[in-house]
């Protein structure tokens, strides 16, 4: 890599890594200077394939830049021999053999990263009452009789009137052209997939089996995020989730955040349909992994229930999300919507499977937020609560049986390791959790893969595969909390110099200072940092989601909460002493704070597996009161306060309980090895 601003920029996703690199730099060499998780283990020869990129053009205002078709260099004959032979995806390129030629952002697909990305998909264990819209029905059916002519369905039509006071069906050309070979195969007795909307609408048939099936039908429950993409494969007789699953969206190559994707769509005539085409195609590998995992055939697979915000939701639908950019933020629809899956393309499951969204509650705060309200049901609650769904956009609600408010606030991809200079997404090798003495300011951290903390014996060898590669985002927000209390930072965001602090860790930056978690620089690996950029990226990101939080309690006219839940697959990585330290959320007791895990995803569950649940979501996200950050004047002046660690104004006596922050000013350049000057503490 060069630092000619004038050779082109290559840009990479998920990562967020970029360079300039002369003209004819192969891509896989530019992945290797810059750190970028890109697997290759024939040196480059065009034949392991390990290292599949695709390359993305058009208008990136998100990144500053204009792909060109030509970004590229042209097809070349070891390509083309890879693709005779095993043939590559469309799209895909070898990055040992494609070279720069001009701008150009190129997405590294999960299959070729050398460490893969942990999708946090866990199920939590959630008691549902059982009432799936789909259910199997065993009949016997009256064979043909001359002197009585009925055909077979209307035949198979008296039997489930008769049999189980089901007065009528509806089924689709595909099934009816199998009807007749099935009820024969069968001897006039069949098993009959029957899916009734809760909408009181005709049963619709969508699965058929002779006899008295042994076939277990399943639905899966997914939370569409902006990054990850989360499945859970349920029983629909017992509501079990047998598998669950979770990939990174391939949207994040089009932009991390979803105004970035807005954009794309707004500058990129067809944009929108190459969004949706990407994410229909991640959702139809997902799922055919999550059958081959579990073991049962994709026509066992009859519903699907999707969580998603506003964003996802019409780039999922097809629908382009324009006006989701500019206000008034107009939906095309903020209807639960039912349709079948192959209106989505969506052909890794039952061809007749249906699938039900679930509602938006505005355009900023969407179905995801609902299936949040489904799982954690703040409009339920006797005591004030504040739910947090911590992510890319963070969704906020606050309330009780009274009331209910909410908001949507741009939080940014920092919290999940991007623009943060050592960050990567969540994968083995990278920081999660984090310690520093206060005393000597040295560190120790854990990395995914390991239980081990770094001063432990043994954790070398525990951590030989993967090394230590990065710092996610439950490690970034661990840091920047742990360096707080250390004195390393004080309460503005600056980090002390050497000086300043009492530790050659604090190493100078440009006209800056950083702190050194970790340097195998002399073994050519990783000198991972916390710079002052990092920093300014999480006071953004923290500001953001305090001041919507904020925002909704002057709604509500009060200055404190009874409780405070984070949800999301991030907000259950979350040590919430830290999110406190760093002013996330307001101040509340320690242990009054706790985390609903992926909330959205058991709200989806909730409507998958209970038919009365869709109903009641419908209704209930139309008395919640929706607050619109973008238009509010106070929503500046709780952010610009929300900068300084943990909040300028806003006193934290809660926390002052359990954690006594140093009070330093390091913008003063005075101190010495006992910190900066003293300074009055405020609020």
């Amino acid at each position: 890599m060069t630092d000619q601003s004038s050779d082109p920029l290559v840009i990479f996703t998920p990562s967020g890594k970029r360079g300039h690199f002369p003209t004819g730099t192969p891509i896989l060499t530019a992945a290797r200077q810059l750190g970028v998780d890109l697997d290759s283990v024939c040196g480059g020869r065009g034949i392991c394939s390990k290292c599949q990129i695709t390359p993305s053009y058009g208008e990136f205002s998100k990144h500053g830049v204009t792909v060109r078709d030509d970004a590229l260099s042209d097809w070349n004959a070891v390509e083309q021999r890879y693709d005779d032979k095993r043939g590559l995806p469309k799209g895909r390129r070898l990055g040992c053999q494609a070279t720069v030629q001009g701008d150009v952002v190129i997405d590294v697909p999960p299959e070729s990263q050398v460490h893969r990305q942990v999708v946090r998909k866990a199920a939590a264990a959630r008691d549902i009452i059982m009432d799936p819209a789909t259910h199997l029905y065993f009949v016997e059916v009256d064979q043909p009789d001359m002197h009585e002519p009925t055909g077979d369905l209307e035949r198979l039509e008296r039997a489930l009137r008769e049999q189980w006071q089901i007065d009528a069906i509806s089924a689709d050309l595909s099934l009816l052209a199998r009807l007749q070979e099935v009820l024969r195969k069968g001897n006039w007795t069949v098993t009959v997939a029957l899916h009734q909307s809760h909408r009181d609408e005709t049963p619709r048939l969508l699965e058929i089996w002779p006899g008295l099936t042994e076939d277990r039908i399943y639905g899966l429950a997914i939370d569409l995020g902006s990054t990850t993409i989360a499945a859970h494969l349920c029983d629909l007789r017992n509501g079990e989730v047998k598998l669950s699953s979770g990939v990174m969206n391939p949207q994040i190559r089009f932009g991390e955040d979803l105004m970035s994707r807005v954009s794309y769509a707004m500058m990129n005539p067809g944009g929108e349909a190459e969004m949706t085409q990407a994410v229909r195609t991640a959702l139809n590998a997902l799922t055919d992994s999550i059958t081959t995992e579990a073991e049962i055939r994709p026509n066992q697979i009859l519903e699907t229930v999707f969580v998603c915000n506003p964003v996802m939701h019409h780039l999922l639908l097809g629908l382009n999300p324009v006006e989701l950019g500019q206000a008034p933020f107009a939906l095309v629809t903020s209807e639960a919507m039912s349709l079948p899956a192959r209106d989505l393309d969506l052909t890794a499951m039952n061809p007749n499977a249906q699938v039900y969204l679930l509602p938006c509650i505005a355009g900023h705060v969407g179905a995801d937020a609902a299936a949040v309200t489904l799982a954690e049901a703040p409009d339920k609650s006797e005591d004030l609560v504040l739910v947090v769904d911590v992510g890319t956009n963070a969704e906020i609600q606050l309330g009780n049986k009274s009331r209910v408010l909410a908001c949507s606030s741009p939080t940014g991809p920092a919290f999940e390791g991007a623009q943060i200079s050592s960050g990567q997404r969540a994968a083995p090798g990278a920081i999660e959790r984090i310690e520093i003495n206060p005393e000597t300011k040295e560190p120790r951290f854990r990395v995914i893969g390991s239980d081990l903390w770094s001063d432990e014996e043994g954790f070398d060898l525990a951590i030989a595969t993967t090394g230590i590669t990065g710092i996610c985002g439950s490690g970034i927000i661990e840091a920047v909390a742990e360096m707080r209390m250390a004195g390393l930072l004080d309460s503005r965001g600056l980090i002390g110099s050497a000086e300043q602090t009492g530790t050659p860790r604090s190493v100078p930056e440009g006209r800056t200072h950083a702190y050194l978690i970790h340097d195998a620089s002399a073994e050519g690996g990783p000198k991972i940092m916390v710079t002052q950029g990092d920093i300014r990226a999480i006071q953004l990101a923290k500001s953001a989601l305090y001041a919507g939080a904020r925002l909704l309690m002057d709604e509500m006219g009060v200055d404190k909460v009874d409780r405070v839940v984070l949800a999301g697959a991030f907000g259950a990585h979350i040590s919430t002493k830290h999110a406190m330290v760093l002013g996330m959320i307001p101040d509340a007791p320690l242990d009054k704070v706790t985390s609903a895990g992926n909330a959205a995803g058991t709200g989806a569950r909730i409507a998958l597996c209970n038919v009365g649940a869709r109903r009641e979501i419908e209704t209930t996200v139309r008395k919640i009161t929706k607050v619109e950050t973008a238009i509010e004047p106070k929503f500046q002046e709780h952010f610009v306060n929300a900068n300084a660690i943990p909040h300028a104004t806003d006193p934290f006596p809660e926390l002052a309980k359990v954690v006594t922050l140093p009070d330093l000013d390091f913008n003063t350049g005075g101190g010495g090895a006992g910190g900066g000057r003293r300074r009055r503490r405020r609020g």
